[in-house]
């Protein structure tokens, strides 16, 4: 805290007075998008690890059923059965505005053919129909995934920036004004009892002549 370099006048003892409203409602509006943004990046996590839980179930369980259908089919018949998508995907990515922050929405566009699966069943396993299911549902919780973490490292990044700017005004910018409009007043009351000493000095000596 200091006090700033300012002439010590009622007019600039006023502009300061103005100041130090502006910077408290500024640190108010500041603190409670801090508290908010806190509240949605800690929501945001928990979706995140939810998310990520039920993807790693799922890939768990499309891998344990990979690793059953290779077992019962031969490599080439496997291979040819993968090696032709059924469906074109591509990503859309829109952004929103959230608290001042924006953040990516993300959504697949899917071009299909009818089904899901990309092969025959005469040759091919029943685990092998199920690997593709999980994988089809992983998809879309894998784009969820991408977009929850992304939000809540642009989430995190404000919070910081705003936390610097709140400190900034609560532990400087508003002390150094209190202090400089404490410094003014001190400055002008002394100065207005030095005009009333001098004041009363020269009634005083009017007073002694005219006896």
């Amino acid at each position: 805290m200091s006090v700033l370099n300012v002439n010590p006048t009622r007019m600039e003892l006023s502009t300061l007075k103005k100041r130090l409203v502006t910077a408290k409602r500024g640190h108010k509006l500041l603190k409670d998008k801090q508290d908010e943004l806190m509240r949605r990046f800690i929501e945001n996590i928990r979706k995140n690890q939810q998310i990520r839980k039920d993807v790693e179930q799922e890939l768990t369980a499309a891998f344990q059923n990979f690793v059953i259908a290779s077992s019962e089919m031969s490599q080439a018949i496997l291979e040819a059965a993968v090696a032709l998508p059924k469906e074109h995907i591509e990503l859309d990515i829109q952004e929103k505005n959230v608290m001042s922050v924006i953040i990516p929405k993300m959504e697949f566009v899917r071009t299909a053919q009818e089904g899901i699966f990309p092969y025959g069943f005469a040759q091919t396993s029943a685990e092998l129909d199920d690997a593709i299911y999980y994988l089809q549902d992983i998809m879309e919780k894998l784009l969820s995934l991408a977009e929850v973490e992304k939000t809540c490292q642009l989430m995190a990044d404000e919070i910081e920036k705003t936390r610097r700017r709140v400190n900034a005004l609560e532990y400087r910018t508003i002390p150094d004004l209190e202090d400089t409009i404490h410094y003014i007043r001190m400055k002008l009351d002394e100065n207005e009892r030095a005009t009333i000493t001098r004041l009363m000095k020269v009634k005083d000596i009017i007073a002694r002549q005219r006896n």
